[in-house]
Order: C-alpha cells, then sequence, then structure tokens
C-alpha cells in the first residue's frame, strides 16, 4: 500500500533514504579497506585462510557482501516508506489555481 504524502513529506522521506543509502555505502567502503587493504597488506605465507581463501578475501568480498545485504533489506524494511512521486490531484489543482 502506497502512502499519500504531501509534497514536503515526500522531500524530507527522499532525502532521509539518500543520506541512509550514502552513510551504508560509505561504511561498505570503509569496511571492504579495511578488511581487504588492511589484512591483506602482509607476505602471503602469513595469510590465514579459511575455506581455502584468505581472510581478508573471505571477510572483505564475501562476508562483507553478505553482512551488507542483510543490512540492506533491515533498513529498507524499516526506514524505507512506499509512497507514490507524482503529484496528488489536489496539488495538481492547487498549483494551477496558484499559476491563475
Amino acid at each position: 500500500m502506497q502512502l499519500k504524502l504531501t509534497k514536503k513529506e515526500r522531500e524530507k522521506q527522499i532525502k532521509k533514504e539518500a543520506i541512509i543509502c550514502t552513510v551504508m555505502y560509505i561504511v561498505f567502503f570503509i569496511w571492504w579497506l579495511v578488511t581487504g587493504v588492511g589484512l591483506g597488506s602482509k607476505d602471503p605465507s602469513e595469510y590465514t585462510y579459511i575455506l581455502g581463501l584468505p581472510m581478508w578475501f573471505m571477510l572483505s568480498c564475501i562476508v562483507g557482501f553478505v553482512l551488507f545485504c542483510i543490512a540492506s533489506a533491515v533498513v529498507v524494511k524499516f526506514y524505507f516508506k512506499d509512497f507514490d512521486l507524482e503529484e496528488t490531484l489536489e496539488e495538481k489543482e492547487e498549483r494551477q489555481s496558484d499559476i491563475i
């Protein structure tokens, strides 16, 4: 079911969702950078292996991907709203009356 929001409420929700997405991307990038580059910068003979993969690869590419897929689903469920981006009929009529 889509919510009927005013223009101001729609803009506020869009801004909130954009900020959440940006923050999640930055956090994911930091996760990838710390686990991938930070743990992967030593000599390969010193790596710890998990299921035949170096731990830095496992954490940065596999665990991080799964973790942030779950985090994205949770964020969408609890913070995002399903609403119509189109103007409502009342808003169109109000805009028309303001012009005339």
